[in-house]
């Protein structure tokens, strides 16, 4: 992969934003289990625009003993146990996961990943707890700090529904693909990347450093 001239170290007080989104078995993250896991990672091009290098999905087995709530598994659609899954337990899941955001900090010249999420504290708890149960000791993650894609779109687009922000930002949304770890991962990340981007061209408009026709074209 090309290293960009404009690594994220000073972008983010050093923490590199990695999307997360989960699709569980329930509420109860110690003992609901994870189903699925995507992460999306984003860097700078070499004018600092954000933009998405990589994407990680995996399906996850239940941990043994754990609890599966009928009503999560009819809302996502998810059947555990369906043979062509090819789920993982959620150690191996975390560890290729953790393994390319760990390289991707370390390309940056950022100290840590920064989970993003829509509504983040619900994955943030699933993953610590899918964390401290696989006796994890080197999470590439900020134990409890994230960036909310909720708070984002309220402040820039007045709504905080995913499917509606998305709408108000002009992307395309598909309710049938909605709900599957990956897809909302990569969403919440297009959207995350298009406010962000934006907002860097609103602040270099202040500065006299970009014109009202390129803000324009970022918010596109």
């Amino acid at each position: 992969m090309e290293i960009s001239q404009n690594p994220l170290g000073n972008r983010f007080r050093g923490y590199l934003p990695v999307i997360i989104d989960i699709e569980t078995a329930g509420f109860n993250a110690k003992k609901n289990p994870l189903l699925e896991i995507a992460a999306i990672i984003v860097e700078s091009d070499d004018n600092g625009r954000l933009y998405i290098t990589e994407r990680h999905h995996y399906n996850i087995i239940p941990f043994k003993n754990s609890e599966l709530d009928a009503a999560a598994l009819k809302f996502t659609g998810i059947d555990p146990f369906h043979p062509f899954r090819m789920a993982i337990d959620e150690k191996e899941a975390l560890t290729r996961l953790f393994n390319p955001i760990k390289a991707a900090v370390k390309r940056n010249a950022c100290k840590r990943a920064i989970l993003v999420g829509h509504n983040p504290a619900f994955d943030m708890n699933f993953l610590n707890a899918a964390i401290d149960r696989s006796n994890l000791k080197r999470s590439p993650f900020h134990p409890f700090s994230s960036f909310d894609t909720a708070t984002l779109g309220g402040l820039i687009y007045g709504q905080t529904v995913l499917a509606k922000i998305a709408q108000a930002a002009g992307l395309e949304w598909d309710n049938g693909k909605a709900h599957s770890a990956l897809y909302d991962a990569e969403q919440t990340a297009e959207l995350f990347c298009l406010m962000i981007n934006r907002w860097k061209k609103l602040s270099e408009l202040e500065t006299g450093e970009a014109t009202l026709n390129e803000v324009a074209l970022t918010a596109d």
